[in-house]
């Protein structure tokens, strides 16, 4: 993803882990500047000191654009050109990938957010941006930074505009679906969700993008979660697939009922 991303603009990669010098290394023909350390801030806290080397360094001036992405998300599954060239020429002050419709907090999802100047060059996105710390919740995340970022921009009565919107948990559940609209990537989460059953749609995607991008999802998977669990998970026999989709349907009648 870095080396896919990194042909449209500098990349400043912050981590929220310990990495060795060496691994960060290998980022050196696709980034500015990246640095690891555990903050337990997730992805704001990484998003706070990307912004902060940005700043410090005094070239957020130079560029026309800023975008905030983290890697909850495999890909990208197709070319990303088309996609910064839609929200950029939105003439929107703001603008994402995805957005959540929720009728009480309509919201830019967090994973992959735009903005022009007129946004990551004022005080106020400053103090909202450096003001990010741990919280031990995730839905405290979730209200504070990601919903707070578009309550941000509305406050300061800015526009915001996403290319697709996604209700719910679409963005992890209807994984095949979003792909066939074109969404260039893929929840990490879909992996892990409903006892395996998203494993047939996420064999889907993957047999249907391009082998570099595939390849390197499920070498990036079989990290992350185990090889015999992605061996498991990306099986194409119809009876072990039934099997998976009776358990969870199961599962969820009993514990939520009809």
């Amino acid at each position: 993803m870095v080396k896919t991303l990194s042909n449209f603009g500098d990349i400043v990669l912050v981590m929220d882990s310990d990495v060795s010098k060496t691994e960060l290394e290998k980022l050196s023909p696709y980034v500015i500047y990246a640095a690891a350390e555990r903050h337990k801030e997730y992805d704001f806290g990484s998003y706070k000191r990307a912004y902060l080397y940005a700043k410090e360094s005094d070239i957020l001036s130079e560029y026309d654009f800023l975008y905030l992405v983290n890697d909850s998300i495999y890909g990208p599954l197709y070319q990303m050109d088309f996609f910064f060239d839609q929200m950029e020429k939105s003439n929107a002050d703001a603008f994402g990938l995805v957005c959540n419709p929720h009728k009480e907090h309509s919201h830019i999802q967090s994973w992959f957010i735009g903005m022009r100047q007129s946004v990551f060059m004022t005080k106020w996105f400053g103090k909202f941006i450096t003001s990010v710390i741990h919280q031990d919740s995730k839905g405290a995340i979730t209200y504070l930074y990601e919903q707070g970022f578009t309550r941000l921009i509305e406050a300061n009565k800015k526009t915001w505009k996403c290319i697709y919107s996604i209700p719910g948990r679409g963005i992890y559940n209807d994984i095949k679906k979003v792909y066939r609209k074109g969404l260039p990537f893929m929840k990490k989460v879909a992996f892990t969700r409903h006892n395996g059953a998203l494993g047939r749609q996420i064999l889907y995607v993957l047999n249907h993008t391009n082998s570099e991008a595939r390849n390197a999802i499920i070498a990036g998977a079989k990290d992350t979660f185990g090889e015999q669990y992605i061996n498991w998970l990306l099986t194409k026999n119809p009876i072990k697939i039934l099997v998976r989709n009776i358990k969870y349907f199961t599962k969820k009648i009993f514990t939520e009922g009809l």
